[in-house]
């Protein structure tokens, strides 16, 4: 009996091996499978259940295709179909079954129709589509009917030995009545064509939608806006602080210049003995820093990842390789973490070891399981198995704990000996009042909103792609540079909030540099909720809580994220202003 060590290694490798393109071959006369996937409301895309949930006739041999961990947790169940379908075979037409419709069969289908229910097909893992029915009228003056199609057309093109397009056309649609029985048939036609096989999945791309001119002048006008945005940092900051530099450095002047100079004597230089004071909640601060630090490096290893393999070609590749790379990086997060623990004099740094690797995976697992529970309730094909639920804890308690463990241990010692350049006071200084918007809710809620502007034009194309039963996003060319915009932006801004927070000699600048960026999702939640109401046709409780909860779970790490860029950012900036003054 293998150990769960001994199998944990075998499965990662064969969850890549499953998400990495496969380049099928067939010979004539060669066997091609029909597998059917899912099927559900055309308007709530996540709502899906089996293929044979729909009372459709069921092969009694149909075997499950084995998927990866991507494609599990992406709601796929593949089914044989048992059709057979032969390689440059046509077939004119073949009976699939014959169907007797009840009053149970009339009502599951009628209802199906109402809903415009779509279906799933793969063949050699290309996707085709189509509808169960319609609502038909049958000669003059008379009353529409609940009509099912009975005929499906395969058009399937090839090159050479392999499979490239498919096309699923559908017939001879016939009016639901009790007693009635259905011939479903189908037919293929085989036709050669000269495009490559690297090429097969260009058809299932949106060019127009996703390269339009709007897209292109989004991503214009993000750059010009970190441009700006830089260059107005750069100038008000060197300009004010080489001016606070020269009177704070100000020497052997007369007693009435000197008399004025501590009359105007204000702002950020005040608050040097409190500025490095640990803030409070620091083992959580440490924790979503380090697991924001971690976030990052991960998103950006998948967009890469993402563009020079095209995951998008595969089910699950980008799900597999989010979780997989997760666990990878970890070591990244308890650095983080532990080194800016220790740097504060954190005494309890095993509180904070362990609330590094835990804080976000149990908010997400969380979420997962209210989400799972309504997928129950509801017998869809989305519910995510028990074994999987295993195999994912597995993951995170095999290698995701102990690498941030051991980031931690080696952040404590490699990069968490105090080196501020002020020394804190022992008795805090006062924080005097302040006009309203200098307080650090303020700048926290303006802080987002600069960073959401230069990517919710891509967070449209992302919420059109997630949320949309057959569109592919596949420009991961332009999010890395919307994600490099974001960074610098949040890190501008970041340091503009602190900077204005600073000079109102209010030294709690950690917690509010992290939630002057982490509102950036607070922003992205919102235009969810308008997108939900304004671009879409959701309803029912499934879809909505499956829309509103995966969107908070995506929030939630946008927040951490960005909250972490923010933090380092004014952490870098603070040390490096009061590294040049001459502290007490």
């Amino acid at each position: 009996m293998l150990s769960a060590f001994q199998l944990l290694p075998v499965f990662i490798i064969s969850s890549f091996l499953l998400a990495c393109p496969t380049l099928a071959k067939y010979q004539e006369n060669d066997t091609v499978t029909l597998w059917v996937n899912k099927a559900g409301p055309y308007d709530n895309p996540q709502e899906t259940y089996s293929y044979y949930s729909l009372p459709y006739c069921r092969p009694a041999d149909g075997d499950h295709k084995r998927g990866g961990l991507g494609e599990v947790l992406g709601g796929n169940d593949l089914i044989d179909s048992r059709i057979d379908i032969k390689f440059k075979r046509d077939v004119e037409r073949r009976s699939i079954c014959e169907l007797k419709l009840d009053a149970s069969k009339i009502s599951q289908f009628k209802y199906a129709i109402d809903n415009m229910y779509w279906f799933e097909f793969f063949i050699d893992d290309l996707p085709m589509w189509g509808f169960v029915g319609g609502v038909y009228g049958y000669g003059y003056g008379d009353t529409n009917k609940h009509v099912v199609y009975t005929h499906k057309m395969l058009h399937i093109t090839y090159n050479r030995d392999q499979i490239i397009h498919l096309n699923l056309s559908q017939e001879i649609p016939k009016p639901l009545e009790e007693g009635r029985t259905l011939n479903m048939t189908y037919s293929v036609k085989w036709s050669p064509t000269e495009v490559s096989y690297a090429q097969r999945f260009d058809i299932y791309l949106n060019y127009y939608f996703f390269e339009n001119e709007i897209h292109w002048f989004s991503i214009l006008n993000s750059i010009m806006m970190v441009i700006f945005l830089t260059g107005l940092v750069s100038m008000i900051l060197m300009r004010t602080l080489r001016n606070d530099y020269a009177k704070y450095a100000r020497e052997n002047d007369d007693m009435e210049t000197l008399e004025k100079d501590v009359i105007e004597e204000s702002g950020w230089k005040l608050v040097h003995g409190d500025v490095f004071r640990p803030p409070q909640n620091l083992a959580l601060l440490s924790a979503v820093v380090g697991t924001g630090a971690q976030l990052a490096i991960l998103v950006l290893l998948v967009i890469i990842s993402a563009y020079l393999w095209r995951m998008y070609t595969r089910r699950g590749a980008i799900i597999t390789t989010s979780i997989v790379c997760y666990a990878l990086t970890s070591f990244i997060s308890g650095y983080v973490s532990g080194g800016l623990y220790s740097r504060n004099a954190g005494e309890n740094w095993i509180k904070s070891m362990v609330l590094t690797a835990s804080f976000f995976p149990f908010l997400c697992f969380g979420i997962g399981f209210v989400l799972n529970s309504i997928a129950i309730f509801y017998e869809s094909i989305a519910v995510i198995p028990l074994g999987t639920i295993v195999v994912v804890f597995v993951i995170w308690a095999f290698i995701s704990l102990p690498l941030s463990f051991l980031g931690t241990v080696v952040g404590r010692n490699w990069s968490g000996t105090p080196d501020n350049p002020c020394r804190v006071k022992n008795i805090p200084r006062p924080i005097p009042e302040k006009k309203w918007y200098l307080r650090p809710s303020v700048i926290s809620l303006v802080g987002g909103l600069l960073p959401f502007a230069s990517i919710f034009i891509e967070i449209y194309f992302v919420f059109a792609s997630l949320w949309n039963y057959m569109m592919h996003y596949y420009v991961y060319g332009f999010m890395l540079l919307v994600f490099i915009v974001l960074i610098i932006v949040t890190v501008c801004v970041t340091i503009l909030g602190t900077y204005f927070l600073l000079n109102a000699e209010n030294y709690h600048w950690q917690w509010t540099s992290f939630f002057s960026a982490a509102s950036t999702a607070l922003y992205v939640y919102l235009y969810a909720i308008y997108y939900y109401h304004a671009k879409t046709r959701m309803s029912g409780l499934f879809q909505t809580s499956f829309y509103f909860g995966y969107t908070l779970m995506f929030c939630l790490g946008v927040g951490i994220l960005c909250g972490a860029v923010g933090y380092l950012g004014s952490n870098l900036f603070v040390r490096r202003i009061f590294r040049n003054i001459k502290c007490d």
